[in-house]
This record gives structure tokens, C-alpha cells and sequence, in this order.
């Protein structure tokens, strides 16, 4: 069975990040939609 840390994913730059790099450590995975221009809302949490 996968678990959260078998996945990647594409950060802002393009770049792939293992979620491995994040094991033992809390998560909040949110989809901001950066770069479309429609969530401003999300300015903050997306320059992390």
C-alpha cells in the first residue's frame, strides 16, 4: 500500500519534491492554483 511519502509533486518552480523529504514531519498539502491569477487570497501560503 502507498502512503503519502511513495508521491512527488511539482513545486512552483517546476522542480519534483519527494514527500519522503517530509517524512516524520506534519503536512498541509493545499492546491493554491498559483500563477492562475483568480486566488489572490492565497498570496501568503503561496510564497512559502
Amino acid at each position: 500500500m502507498n502512503t503519502v511519502y511513495d508521491f512527488g509533486l511539482l513545486d512552483k518552480e517546476g522542480k519534483e519534491v519527494s514527500l519522503s523529504k517530509y517524512r516524520g514531519k506534519v503536512l498541509l498539502i493545499v492546491n493554491t492554483a498559483t500563477g492562475c491569477g483568480f486566488t489572490p487570497q492565497y498570496e501568503d501560503l503561496s510564497a512559502l
